[in-house]
């Protein structure tokens, strides 16, 4: 198996998202009751490192493994119904959402354990 490797050593909080994941997380901010809640922005402070990678043999697939400051690792993926269709730079913004979206309930079952330890 080959692959094509791209890697990004930045902070994710500084690329650019797809306006979903903004507009969820301002919504529920608006709705918010507590302080308790998962933002974007903290978990997105949280990324260390993204990288992207597209196999040579399916070249319109594209992953993104983005790497949290503890060390844990979460892949995204992204690929297009007809590969006709692939656009590298919308393939790897789908990707990294998809990514950043399992990343969700994992920080809000952490959140809700520091919550269930504070009672």
């Amino acid at each position: 198996m080959t692959i094509v490797h791209k890697h990004t050593n930045i902070n994710y909080g500084k690329q650019p998202m797809a306006d979903s994941l903004r507009e969820g997380d301002d919504a529920a901010a608006a709705v918010a009751k507590t302080i308790n809640r998962v933002s974007l922005d903290s978990m997105l402070a949280k990324v260390t490192h993204t990288d992207y990678q597209v196999l040579n043999r399916h070249p319109h697939i594209t992953l993104c493994v983005l790497t949290l400051e503890n060390g844990f690792v979460l892949v995204g993926k992204s690929a297009p119904a007809d590969p006709l269709n692939y656009d590298a730079k919308l393939g790897e913004k789908f990707a990294r959402d998809d990514a950043i979206r399992q990343m969700w309930p994992l920080e809000a079952y952490l959140l809700r354990e520091k919550m269930t330890k504070k009672d």
